[in-house]
């Protein structure tokens, strides 16, 4: 639609004369509508620096170089159409630098019907400059507040929000504009909802400082329902004559899961301690009982005792296995590590699973990817998968399914911040779950407690996933366990991968049938503190014919080893009291004798000693060990000599 036209004053020349001269201090300009000047004002020479002799005659946007905010053209169809025109415009001082003007243009008729243009005009410059400068100061704030990983929040007086940064928006879950306007005590659970107006009201009212200036942890809500905890700082300014409160929160959530993990990290090494020591001091006593009942066996004839005395060394096994599990735990258990693919070994595994499980459960395996390489313990890593699918079985009573996944994964420097334990890099993941019962968040937190259970008495020794945690911590690794009540539970094992594939080993010769103990005739030194154990060992290796010497700590066996220079073999303890331990008890003699055989024994699990090269050639029998894997060993280092 075409505007509609606006008869513009009509002025007489005189009349034009006197308003420019009563105003000619402003800063007014009058030209044709063509844009030719015929008024320059006092204000125009003192504001563009163009005395009126300069200016009279020129075209004012060509002599001022304006720049308009919308084509020229629309600003004239605007004049004829409305009659004025106003707006902001930049002129050109005559100097070279640019003023901001904030311009309004009337049209009028001269009676000999020219068109008329009184334009006058206001240099806003500096006003543009402070809002320049308003608008880069508002905007670096706001930048250093969208990017400060601590939330803020402002709120007034009542309490409602005023200002909710990006940082705010992301750790409550919530956009500003749905919180801005409303009460601040929607981010908060109660009772400190309804209790948040009253603080406000009673710190204005007394002065009281409960929160003002000071840091608390207090309990945040996001937007969907859902508790955090947090630390409050909380700032007071004045503006406008009204007080303004600001918060800055910090997401407490992962410092407390860390501590809450070093706590729990530092509890089970301290059980794993204690539970070491009860396994060294059970695996002696063990060695002395199995030992003395399988001397005795082999001089009863067959009957009725002998069958006791079976049954009798049953149980001590048992006990072997049970102190095997708590060295497991105490990360004390003799390992093995070979290179695997783990993808081969669980897979070549799967058949005796499912022979274990039955069939109301369903097992699948997902192998995702190849090359899962790791430098493990094979039989100990069966016997830990063994475990969990164990567990997974009891909790699905009804039957269900359990799923073994192997795939590759990289843990980053964020998620070794959460697990302290835990080192950035590559590892090869196996990831077990089940749809069993579940587990409350109590039980998860305690359920790799040794001798914590959840099954009736006598259906378990509560030593399976503590079992598990203790080797997969041995081997280098890290476990997670996941579960909710009625969803299932998830168990992830990771451990290190290794770069390279498996070396081929050689098939080891199982013979056939029972090979018959050897013996020897060679002397031998038996280095052990308790002297019931030593007693046994002293025995066993006297009955298999060699010549035995025996010493109770490192200091006598030196002195032993010098007054028989025919001692072939140390056999020793490496836990001993006397101030000489048994790896260095080795060392001292390999100088006084380098071509005496070294075997190490212990309750603990230590074969990283002779593994690293400290005692070459050494070798390691843990207790309680038998006769024949005692006889085995000496003759295997003897014959090596």
């Amino acid at each position: 639609m075409p505007h509609r036209l606006v008869s513009p004053r009509t002025a007489s020349p005189q009349e034009l004369d006197a308003m420019v001269h009563v105003l000619d201090g402003a800063d007014i300009v009058v030209h044709r509508f063509d844009g030719t000047i015929t008024h320059w004002s006092i204000g125009c020479e003192n504001m563009y620096g163009w005395a009126r002799e300069e200016a009279i005659g020129e075209k004012v946007h060509e002599l001022l170089a304006t720049k308009f905010p919308e084509p020229a053209e629309n600003i004239r169809d605007q004049l004829k159409s409305r009659g004025f025109w106003q707006g902001e415009i930049i002129h050109r001082h005559k100097s070279g630098h640019d003023i901001h003007v904030a311009s309004r243009c009337v049209l009028v008729s001269l009676p000999d019907g020219e068109l008329t243009v009184i334009q006058t005009n206001s240099d806003v410059s500096a006003l543009r400059r402070a809002q320049e400068a308003v608008k880069s100061r508002e905007a670096h704030l706001s930048s250093i507040l969208d990017t400060v990983p601590d939330a803020m929040v402002v709120i007034d007086h009542k309490g409602t929000v005023l200002s909710f940064s990006k940082a705010a928006e992301k750790l409550f879950g919530m956009p500003a504009d749905q919180i801005c306007g409303r009460n601040v005590s929607n981010l908060m659970p109660n009772p400190y909802r309804d209790a948040h107006d009253g603080y406000i009201g009673h710190y204005i009212e007394t002065g009281e400082k409960r929160i003002i200036g000071y840091g608390r942890v207090v309990t945040g809500q996001r937007a969907d329902g859902s508790q955090f905890p947090m630390e409050l700082h909380v700032g007071e300014t004045t503006a406008n004559g009204e007080r303004i409160f600001t918060g800055f929160v910090r997401d407490l959530t992962s410092r407390f899961k860390i501590e809450e993990d070093l706590r729990q990290a530092q509890k089970m090494e301290a059980i794993g301690q204690l539970t070491g020591g009860i396994a060294h001091d059970f695996n002696n006593l063990l060695t002395v009982i199995s030992g003395n009942l399988e001397m005795i066996e082999d001089k009863l004839p067959p009957g009725s005792l002998r069958d006791i005395l079976k049954e009798a060394q049953a149980a001590a096994q048992d006990g072997a296995i049970l102190t095997g599990q708590l060295l497991a735990f105490g990360r004390r258990q003799p390992l093995n590590p070979k290179h695997a693919d783990l993808g081969q070994l669980v897979s070549g595994f799967s058949d005796l699973l499912r022979r274990t499980l039955g069939e109301d459960i369903k097992l699948s395996t997902v192998i995702d990817g190849s090359g899962f390489n790791v430098l493990v313990d094979s039989s100990q890593l069966q016997n830990a998968i063994l475990n969990i699918a164990l567990n997974a079985r009891d909790a699905m009573p009804r039957g269900g399914s359990l799923t073994t996944t192997i795939s590759r994964v990289y843990l980053d420097a964020d998620y070794a911040k959460m697990y302290p334990e835990v080192r950035s890099g590559n590892f090869v993941l196996i990831t077990m779950t089940d749809t069993g019962t579940g587990m409350t968040e109590e039980v998860r937190m305690r359920a790799i407690e040794p001798f914590f259970t959840t099954k009736e008495v006598g259906s378990g020794t509560g030593l399976g996933l503590s079992m598990v945690y203790g080797f997969v911590k041995q081997s280098g690794g890290h476990l997670q366990l996941y579960s909710e009540v009625g969803r299932g539970t998830t168990v992830r094992i990771y451990l290190p991968a290794i770069n390279g594939a498996k070396p081929r080993e050689l098939a080891p010769d199982l013979g056939s049938g029972e090979s018959q103990m050897p013996r020897g005739d060679e002397t031998v030194l038996v280095v052990e503190d308790d002297a019931r154990v030593r007693r046994v060992a002293v025995a066993r290796l006297a009955s298999m014919g060699y010549t035995v010497r025996e010493a109770e700590n490192g200091r006598r066996a030196l002195e032993v080893l010098r007054e028989n220079a025919d001692i072939a073999l140390l056999f020793t303890d490496i836990v001993m009291p006397g101030g000489i331990t048994g790896d260095e008890l080795a060392r001292e003699v390999r100088v006084m004798r380098p071509d005496i055989a070294v075997l190490f024994t212990s309750g603990y699990s230590e074969p990283g000693l002779a593994e690293k090269g400290t005692v070459p050639g050494a070798q390691w029998l843990r207790k309680p060990y038998t006769a024949k894997e005692l006889a085995l060993k000496i003759r295997e280092l003897l014959d090596a000599r």
